[in-house]
């Protein structure tokens, strides 16, 4: 695997996970989203669909928190960020609308 490289020199986390942060909202604000969806693919093609990223705990790695599975378990991965192959941010999908929809009587 070939490492990151980032122009400008050293990595400052804190400010990476700011500018991803300030990016998804950049991107719903210009869409009109009250959400984005975000998607990270690692580099061995693992791909989550995040709730947060956070530059926790440093040192080159940072904490992704997928959404919950169809289960409910919760999970966190601390990564190296140079695993990170990208960053997709997309409007988040809306939840289906239940309910029981009554015949329409009127003839």
């Amino acid at each position: 695997m070939s490492e990151l490289w980032l122009p400008g020199g050293a990595l400052d986390l804190d400010d990476f996970v700011r500018r991803v942060h300030e990016q998804i909202a950049r991107f719903a604000e210009t869409h009109g989203l009250a959400q984005a969806m975000v998607e990270v693919e690692l580099r061995d093609g693992a791909r989550y669909v995040l709730d947060t990223i956070a530059s926790e705990p440093g040192h080159g790695f940072v904490t992704l928190r997928p959404h919950a599975t169809d289960n409910g378990e919760r999970q966190e991965l601390i990564v190296p960020l140079a695993s990170v192959a990208q960053i997709r941010i997309a409007p988040a999908e809306q939840e289906p609308q239940f309910g029981f929809a009554l015949p329409d009587t009127s003839d």
